[in-house]
This record gives structure tokens, C-alpha cells and sequence, in this order.
């Protein structure tokens, strides 16, 4: 029997600012070496704060609600405060899909307590690119291995690693 390809969302700012870009890119690059990353375009340097990946907000919106329904797990790097993200994260809950959230720890400036309190969102602190990387092979990898719709997975809150 063919194994249905893992369907990945990935969540990051877009008109929040686009400073992450290039990293947004490069975690999208990882993720799909396990299936098909379904918001690539959210890696892409040339998309700006204005968004631009849909003719209007309503077909964005509704575009990505369709794919935040059928994904199998959701990624999201939150070190810039979005609220589109929020929101997407939100609905990824109340779809309980598994949701990892990395983020940079910044000096004065915790993780919101809305995604760290979240019972159904794992949260991982990560210092480097190759930290990432490796937090998303952790995450990612069991639910590629074993099929979509895989459980919630947890994030041991004192050392942001995999439990």
C-alpha cells in the first residue's frame, strides 16, 4: 500500500515583517525532505510585507484555512510577533493538528504566553540554524515515518527539546 505524501504547513511573518526570509527558507528547505511544505512561498525573499501570494486577502485567507484542514502537521518560526500567525496557529489547535513553534529567545522579549500556555502547541527555543533544523527532523520525522495524522508530540518545556 503507497503511504500518502506528508502534508506540512509552515507559518511564518509575512506582513509582520520579513527580516526571516532567508531562514523561513531554509527551514522550508528541511521540512521538505518529508513531504510536500504546502506555504513554500512564505520562504521566498522576494515575497514583501505586502504579501502578494493571492489576487486578495479573502482568497488568501481562504486558501490557507483549506490547507491548514488537510495538512497533516504544522511549523512555525515565531520570533516575530504576527498576527497572522497567531491566528493561523489558533485554528491549527482548534483543527488539532500537532503544531510545533520555534523561536529565537530574545533578551526581555518572552515567547507569548497565548503559544507557550497552549497545551496543544509544542514550543522549542533554538540558538542556530543547525538547531532548527535538527528540533524540525525531531518533530517532523516520527509523523513522516509513521503516516499522516500522527499524535500531538511534546516539547519538554525546560529544555525546548523533544520529549
Amino acid at each position: 500500500m503507497t503511504r500518502k505524501a506528508l502534508q506540512i504547513y509552515f507559518a511564518g511573518a509575512i506582513r509582520a515583517g520579513r527580516a526571516d526570509a532567508v531562514l523561513y527558507a531554509a527551514l522550508i528547505s528541511e521540512l521538505k525532505a518529508f513531504g510536500a511544505v504546502l506555504t513554500e512561498h512564505v520562504g521566498d525573499p522576494a515575497l514583501s510585507e505586502a504579501g502578494g501570494d493571492g489576487p486578495d486577502d479573502r482568497h488568501i485567507h481562504d486558501r490557507d484555512m483549506a490547507w491548514l484542514r488537510n495538512c497533516d502537521c504544522v511549523v512555525a518560526e515565531v520570533s516575530t510577533p504576527s498576527l497572522g500567525v497567531g491566528y493561523e496557529l489558533a485554528w491549527a489547535t482548534a483543527f488539532e493538528k500537532p503544531v510545533l513553534c520555534l523561536y529565537r529567545s530574545a533578551a526581555g522579549r518572552p515567547l507569548s504566553a497565548m503559544i507557550a500556555g497552549s497545551p496543544g502547541i509544542s514550543t522549542a527555543s533554538y540558538t542556530s540554524l543547525a538547531e532548527a533544523k535538527t528540533i524540525v527532523r525531531e518533530f517532523v520525522g516520527p509523523f513522516a515515518e509513521n503516516g499522516p495524522a500522527p499524535p500531538r508530540t511534546a516539547v519538554s518545556r525546560k529544555t525546548g527539546r523533544m520529549k
